[in-house]
């Protein structure tokens, strides 16, 4: 694949690229996609880059969610219930890029259910996705042959596509992982990992061995909260990927009966506070 043609995949790789000439590591908020509600995720989108964020992961509500713990769950089970379909994430994203002051729009993510996709029919699913204003695709239930192929739909469209590398990801396959990643490589670690430095030794052996074989941006995705964890990670990692303490953050907030996207904004300024 020839990525120097591919629009999406030049604004992510620019987006990793620019963080690390400025010596830090990539900060990709995840948000879900219609939690609290629609007009929540535009403003929040609209506000992601002033608060900090290099990339964002947006989130498909999904009945059943993959690799996804309680907290990100719940936020789909709650969008799903107030009506959230891919149309209306597909038009709040266009509605949010539309509004965004010019240079100001992120790179953004689909993180979505191939179930999703196959529904649409995936070159539908794409090209909607591309027109709405996502840059790139993340299918983490996608299977190897699944894979490769949506990679190069992906491509076709404009678009990059980030596979996946899980702890029991054989080394094998790392090769095709690093060949279909147009985008960034997104690392998971085991449940549980929450950037410990007794857990530093595990990230950085998987990143050398992609490092082996790949340029790509890594990305790391397990568990990080903190401005701590996201400099651990970035002793290894191009980025950081955090998903359930912005959505916790959100729900605390709803609950105090306060601003859940002034409090997510909040958070994510306080990873780049140093």
């Amino acid at each position: 694949m020839r990525e120097q043609h591919n629009q999406g995949a030049s604004s992510i790789r620019n987006a990793f690229a620019l963080s690390k000439a400025q010596k830090r590591c990539a900060i990709l908020p995840f948000i879900t996609a219609g939690y609290p509600s629609l007009a929540a995720s535009e403003r929040l989108l609209q506000g992601l880059a002033d608060a900090g964020a290099d990339l964002v992961e947006v989130g498909f509500p999904f009945s059943d969610p993959i690799s996804d713990g309680p907290v990100i769950a719940e936020s789909m089970h709650s969008a799903l219930v107030a009506g959230v379909t891919p149309d209306s994430v597909f038009d709040m994203v266009k509605r949010a890029q539309a509004k965004s002051r010019d240079g100001s729009v992120l790179p953004l993510l689909a993180m979505v259910s191939i179930s999703i996709v196959n529904r649409m029919g995936r070159d539908a699913f794409i090209a909607r996705a591309v027109d709405a204003g996502f840059a790139g695709f993340i299918i983490p239930d996608a299977d190897p042959f699944d894979a490769e192929q949506l990679s190069q739909q992906a491509h076709n469209a404009g678009a990059a596509y980030c596979a996946l590398v899980a702890p029991t990801t054989p080394a094998s396959r790392l090769e095709t992982v690093a060949r279909i990643s147009t985008g960034f490589i997104y690392l998971l670690a085991r449940a549980g990992v929450t950037g410990e430095r007794s857990d530093a030794p595990e990230i950085a052996e998987r990143v050398q061995a992609l490092r082996r074989i790949t340029d790509a941006p890594i990305a790391a995705g397990f568990g990080i909260s903190t401005a701590q964890h996201i400099a651990a990670v970035g002793e290894h990692a191009d980025g950081a990927i955090i998903g359930s303490a912005i959505v916790r953050t959100m729900s605390r907030a709803i609950e105090a009966n306060s601003d859940p996207v002034a409090a997510a904004l909040a958070l994510v300024a306080t990873y780049r506070a140093e």
